[in-house]
């Protein structure tokens, strides 16, 4: 077998890789924040840079300061002395080594900041846009704003919808689930303040039972919503299809911003249970992992959305044709914004990527970004 550690090393492009750092930085959320199942008052990002030469790429992925650890000790080795044009041998090497710390979560997301930073790295090294370097489909990437968190009052939910609505975001998301009886009011809030023509979307996370879910798309329906996200979990694949069976249509499935592997998006699709399908570059295995998911979603005729890092998902986004919408998540594009130069612009309601930078267009702010390090 041609694996990384027993092939001969083939003539390097630009040199081996020869530094991997990895670092943790706790970013506190601006106010408590919650949605159907889940409560938080910080986000804790995880960097990483390899260098080669003169060059150096980042990536980083959102989760447990673990991942500093799991990179250092799994994967770092498999990466400083490799050509870094060489992505998918070094990718494959890091996912058969994770393999008896299972090939999901932690492990799965320290592969993906790893695989990120070496395709910011690459086209670095060729001087192109990551975009220019996949080739692109279009040249703006279309968001909605994604926030409305169950501790939000009423005056917050309006307040960070019609701003979005205001800078020209054509649709919007808020959290539902964690009090049922109060979707209805808040729901009737957000409308209220984003005006009719602007697309209004809900993510439950998981809270739902089947008949909660069916029950709450009735009423959301009253308000012009199509797009419900993670009603039940997505591992439960059949009580998603039941609930989009139901629906007729009416109303569009959501998922899968959990799936850390392509049988994971596979087995939604196959399912029938989603009528658009969520990744997450961060945590499926990077870019390479991520283009793989669009390319399946191609082949099944499903849209495509990216969850969270909008940042990171914006040059891939341009590479596929299936690509439909990004997620402009309040927590994650405020500490983007805050910790790097080079961050996308918003026009009419899409990310724009500057293509006179080079790799992902982003430089970490590594000053400003010190008093929130962890590790």
């Amino acid at each position: 077998m041609n694996t990384l550690e027993n092939r001969t090393p083939p003539v390097l492009a630009a040199g081996p890789v020869s530094e991997l750092q990895v670092s943790a930085y706790t970013i506190p959320t601006d106010k408590p924040e919650s949605d159907g199942t889940l409560e938080w008052k910080e986000t804790t990002m995880i960097l990483v840079k390899i260098r080669c030469g003169d060059e150096e790429g980042i990536g980083y992925t959102y989760g447990d300061v673990a991942i500093v650890e799991a990179i250092n000790s799994m994967l770092t080795r498999l990466v400083v002395g490799h050509d870094p044009m060489d992505i998918p041998a070094i990718h494959t090497a890091c996912v058969r080594q994770i393999r008896n710390n299972g090939q999901s979560g932690l492990a799965m997301m320290a592969v993906s900041a790893v695989d990120i930073a070496l395709w910011d790295l690459k086209s670095k090294l060729l001087d192109q846009p990551l975009c220019r370097l996949l080739g692109q489909e279009r040249g703006a990437m279309p968001v909605y704003g994604s926030g409305g968190f169950t501790s939000y009052t009423d005056e917050e939910l309006r307040d960070q919808f019609s701003g979005w609505v205001g800078q020209g975001i054509k649709a919007v998301k808020m959290k539902v689930g964690r009090d049922p009886a109060a979707d209805e009011r808040r729901v009737s809030v957000a409308r209220e303040a984003i005006g009719e023509k602007a697309g209004l979307y809900v993510d439950a996370n998981a809270a739902y039972t089947v008949s909660e879910a069916l029950t709450q798309a009735q009423v959301f329906s009253g308000y012009d919503i199509d797009w419900l996200e993670e009603p039940v979990p997505a591992e439960a694949r059949r009580q998603l299809h039941v609930i989009r069976e139901q629906l007729s249509g009416g109303m569009r499935i959501v998922a899968g911003e959990y799936g850390y592997t392509l049988a994971d998006f596979r087995n939604l699709l196959e399912a029938d249970a989603v009528d658009v399908l969520q990744a997450d570059a961060t945590r499926c295995g990077g870019i390479t992992g991520f283009l793989k998911a669009g390319h399946l979603c191609e082949a099944f005729r499903i849209p495509f959305s990216s969850h969270c890092a909008p940042s990171l998902h914006l040059h891939p986004a341009l590479s596929l044709a299936c690509f439909s919408i990004a997620e402009y998540f309040h927590d994650h594009i405020r500490i983007e914004r805050a910790l790097f130069e080079g961050v996308g612009e918003l026009r009419d309601g899409a990310l724009v990527p500057d293509l006179t930078r080079p790799g992902l267009g982003l430089v970490f702010k590594d000053r400003e970004a010190q008093q929130y390090r962890v590790a």
